[in-house]
């Protein structure tokens, strides 16, 4: 069992930090604690997609007789278009969050929708 642990540490490793973001987005009224839990769910996300790609022993894809097995280089691919679409839209609600800031002069969730009820 112990073995098993630890072979498949980063998996553990990767369902931990998934599990922080998630009960951070879950738990906080604060938007931007709300925006790192979500950045840190992605990361996760994005590790877990990266490590399935990785075979054990396995080359980069360059057909030569010597080599023959290889790692699929797809899951990095598709997780770079990740991680740049993750930092425009984590920028994007960085800036909603301000803006929100300007206008109602906080970033707690329940003060907002209290004040959008009120009026």
């Amino acid at each position: 069992m112990i073995e098993y642990i630890l072979g498949h540490f980063n998996y553990w490793l990767i369902i931990t930090v998934m599990m922080v973001g998630l009960y951070t987005l879950i738990s906080r009224a604060n938007l931007m604690k709300k925006l790192a839990g979500l950045a840190m769910f992605q990361t996760a996300v994005i590790l877990f997609y990266v490590s399935l790609g990785k075979v054990t022993g396995g080359t980069v894809p360059i057909v030569d007789d010597q080599f023959t097995i290889y790692s699929n280089p797809l899951p990095q691919v598709l997780m770079l278009t990740a991680i740049v679409v993750g930092v425009a839209t984590t920028a994007l609600g960085f800036a909603l969050v301000i803006r929100i800031k300007e206008a109602y002069d906080t970033v707690e969730e329940y003060e907002i929708q209290k004040m959008d009820s009120d009026s």
